[in-house]
């Protein structure tokens, strides 16, 4: 499964990088996320492991792969039989910032796991565009 979103922010880019890479605040601001714990210290770097809690789905350690620093970022998820992984791309705009967001599931069990919770993986990454749409734009 394959799956990107994008929106257009009217905020800055340096104000957007600073709220999608700050990960424990996203549960304020998104119900797509019922906790975030950073698992190492520091801010998010490579090599960075964090585990998310989501609404009907087993928590999950995120372990970020790439990085480049104002930017994007992903991180990768493995369990079951399938390798998800997640990336964040800012463009800079007039204006403010396109972000997209993607989400890229393989392995054996991938071809399922599209079948049973496909639906609800776009709901929730058209959810989380959205919520840092609004968190950016609310100045909070």
């Amino acid at each position: 499964m394959r799956f990107e979103t994008g929106v257009d922010i009217d905020a800055s880019p340096e104000r957007v990088w600073r709220v999608l890479t700050d990960v424990t605040r996203w549960p304020e601001f998104t119900p797509t996320m019922t906790a975030v714990e950073h698992l190492d210290d520091g801010p998010l770097s490579l090599g960075v492991r964090v585990r998310i809690k989501q609404p009907g789905l087993p928590p999950m350690v995120w372990q970020v792969t790439e990085l480049t620093d104002g930017r994007s970022f992903a991180w990768q998820a493995a369990g079951g039989g399938v390798t998800t992984l997640a990336t964040h791309v800012l463009t800079p705009r007039d204006g403010g910032v396109s972000v997209l967001l993607g989400i890229d599931q393989s392995g054996p069990l991938a071809p399922l796991m599209s079948l049973l919770i496909g639906g609800r993986t776009r709901r929730y990454v058209r959810t989380e565009a959205e919520s840092l749409k609004r968190r950016c734009e609310s100045g909070s």
